[in-house]
């Protein structure tokens, strides 16, 4: 039986300690027809290249719904949530959202919406193949 300093102790699964913007970069030289979504500035007015549309859909999915990224079937499901078919995102826990002065939700949704359903495949076939060579 684990203990809760044992449980403490472990190692995070690697997936937990990848990350999400070179992840973003690598499915950006796969798919480059992928909206960046990355014109937002930071609440200081900087701007952020790297906090892609990529990136965040990456955090949301491992970070806020805490699905794992090796079954292409939890990456559907995150398609699903921007696409309103699944669960409601929430936009006060949406990843850069305490970051950037607008929201990106919207803007990030409509680009889902915008891709066709092979570019969305095509986009969760990458992510997947991502998460499973590490």
């Amino acid at each position: 039986m684990f203990s809760a300093a044992q449980a403490q102790s472990q190692p995070a699964p690697a997936y937990r300690r990848s990350n999400p913007q070179e992840i973003a970069a690598q499915i950006y030289q796969q798919l480059p027809e992928l909206p960046l979504e990355n014109d937002y500035l930071s609440r200081d007015g900087t701007a952020l290249p790297e906090d892609t549309l990529v990136s965040r859909l990456i955090r949301y999915h491992l970070y806020i719904q805490n699905r794992p990224p090796h079954f292409r079937f939890d990456w559907k499901l995150t398609m699903a949530d921007y696409l309103g078919a699944f669960e409601q995102i929430r936009p006060e826990r949406y990843p850069s959202s305490q970051t950037l002065r607008t929201n990106a939700l919207e803007g990030d949704r409509a680009a889902i919406a915008a891709l066709s359903r092979e570019q969305r495949n095509q986009l969760v076939f990458a992510l997947f193949q991502a998460f499973t060579a590490i």
